[in-house]
């Protein structure tokens, strides 16, 4: 199993190619794909590189799926006996992201076809028989 940790919006994230994420806002628009290159892992068969802080050479490539808010969230500030309350609400912009492939200088490792690869030829068989 190929899988990389990568840092984007302040925040680190174990990613596997073939699966969404939710991550802050990138400006990007829906449909285009973004090379991330801030990888500080890259886990392959076993084989372990890790960066100091990060990889030379390696790159998440992925696939903006869309923009969208997150779950809106209640800060609610109070002082007993002082009459003081505040109310606020806050929703987070998220972008989904969809991860193609994980490349490590200049090689791929994994790409998101290589996991639907398997599934889709026994499919296959199966129909053909």
């Amino acid at each position: 199993m190929t899988y990389a940790i990568i840092e984007t919006g302040g925040k680190q994230l174990r990613v596997e190619p073939g699966r969404f994420y939710d991550i802050e806002l990138l400006p990007v628009e829906a449909d285009e794909s973004i090379s991330l290159e801030k990888v500080l892992l890259v886990s392959h068969d076993g084989e372990v590189t890790i960066g100091q802080p990060l990889i030379e050479g390696a790159t998440v490539e992925g696939t903006v799926m869309r923009h969208r808010r997150g779950r809106k969230i209640i800060v609610y500030k109070m002082k007993p006996k002082k009459k003081y309350r505040k109310k606020r609400g806050h929703r987070q912009e998220i972008t989904q992201l969809m991860i193609n492939s994980i490349s490590l200088n200049g090689s791929v490792l994994a790409a998101a076809d290589e996991a639907a690869t398997p599934a889709a030829e026994e499919t296959t068989e199966t129909a053909s028989e």
